[in-house]
């Protein structure tokens, strides 16, 4: 099977920072892959390379096997790739519904038909948990269930690859359950590519884990070996060894 996402020799500088570093990357389709790391590490420069949002200093980004390093973000988000972004992105002003409505239209020929649109957003939300928050106003959303909202709006995307960026920040223990039964279920139709800090999460959701550090991949592996990585104890889990 081909890899969804390869990237290679992946490297942007800020000033004289590299901030991702020469990255090699290979993403399988219907995966779910985990980024972890220490702040600073390089994960959502990473991802935002992947997506678009930034142009790399150099080497290239690959998906479905055509090479996609110099086009937009809106035209990865066309070929299927969706970023629910850091730092939540919802529109206040609009209500739940209308937030899902404008990525709906995106993936329409026809964005005018109000039944398909209407389909498109209520799954969204039923999948996601919000359908009982559809005529309320965005702003108004608990900060959890802001980050859900963006989730929904990357979802009504139809993405193949699905970007997460800290989804679970903000969200209650019951919401977090919810979160990973979520994921297991957009797997079955498209790729995901989440970082989080939350490595219980991490650990019960990732089929892969990649450990960034200071810009490169420090280990990546399957979450018992990542678990059991003497380097990515030292460098991430923080535990010592007696």
């Amino acid at each position: 099977m081909m890899p969804l996402l390869t990237t290679k020799g992946l490297s942007r500088n800020f000033g004289g920072l590299r901030a991702v570093d020469s990255v090699d990357f290979a993403l399988m389709p219907g995966e779910i892959r985990a980024v972890i790391g220490p702040n600073g590490a390089g994960k959502t420069t990473f991802v935002s390379l992947v997506s678009g949002r930034i142009q790399p200093s150099s080497g290239m980004v690959v998906f479905d096997g055509a090479d996609i390093t110099g086009l937009p973000a809106y035209a990865r988000v066309r070929l299927g790739v969706a970023y629910t972004f850091q730092i939540t992105s919802v529109f206040a002003n609009l209500s739940v519904y209308d937030n899902v409505a404008l990525p709906v239209q995106r993936t329409l020929t026809d964005g005018r038909s109000k039944g398909a649109v209407q389909a498109g957003v209520i799954t969204a939300l039923e999948r996601t948990g919000l359908a009982d928050r559809t005529h309320m106003l965005a702003g108004q959303l608990s900060y959890g269930h802001q980050r859900l909202l963006e989730v929904a709006m990357g979802l009504a995307l139809k993405p193949r690859l699905l970007i997460l960026d800290e989804p679970t920040q903000g969200l209650a223990d019951s919401e977090i359950d919810n979160f990973i039964e979520l994921v297991r279920e957009i797997a079955k139709s498209a790729t995901v590519l989440l970082i989080e800090h939350n490595m219980p999460v991490v650990m019960q959701l990732a089929d892969r884990i990649t450990v960034f550090n200071a810009g490169r991949i420090l280990a990546e592996g399957t979450p018992e070996q990542i678990r059991a990585n003497t380097e990515v104890q030292d460098a991430y889990l923080g535990t010592t060894h007696g």
